[in-house]
């Protein structure tokens, strides 16, 4: 009867206790969470010029595209240009230092680019106009 009262006791101390590495897990998914960037894109690809002074961009940014046809894109959705300024400073409310990156179509209107970085100006946000490097 003994031998049968030692088993019963081993196969209860023989369990694994489970919360401290869902604790872990539950932690990295918070850092993860926490720490990960979200970059909002315009949702279209565009044929962007080419420049020589092209520069890398590794800031968190917003991107607009501005299509060939002359439509303006932000976060895969067609905006009209004068719902701009309202979307990028609803952005910047969300977080303080936000960037715009411009994706303009080399088939696009230089009046449109102007009007769309007057809407910028306006929200007093940071701009960039993208291009691919150059040859």
């Amino acid at each position: 009867m003994r031998q049968r009262l030692n088993l019963s006791q081993q196969q209860d101390d023989a369990e694994i206790n489970m919360t401290p590495m869902l604790d872990v897990v539950f932690i990295m998914l918070i850092f993860f969470i926490v720490s990960t960037s979200f970059v909002r894109e315009s949702g279209i690809d565009v044929n962007r010029p080419s420049a020589q002074s092209s520069d890398t961009q590794s800031k968190n940014a917003v991107l607009v595209a501005i299509t060939a046809d002359d439509e303006v894109w932000l976060d895969r959705k067609p905006l009209d240009l004068r719902m701009v300024r309202p979307a990028i400073e609803r952005l910047r409310s969300d977080q303080a230092e936000i960037n715009v990156v411009v994706q303009a179509d080399e088939a696009s209107s230089t009046g449109q680019l102007v009007k769309l970085i007057d809407q910028l100006r306006l929200a007093k946000v940071q701009y960039t106009v993208a291009t691919q490097v150059g040859e």
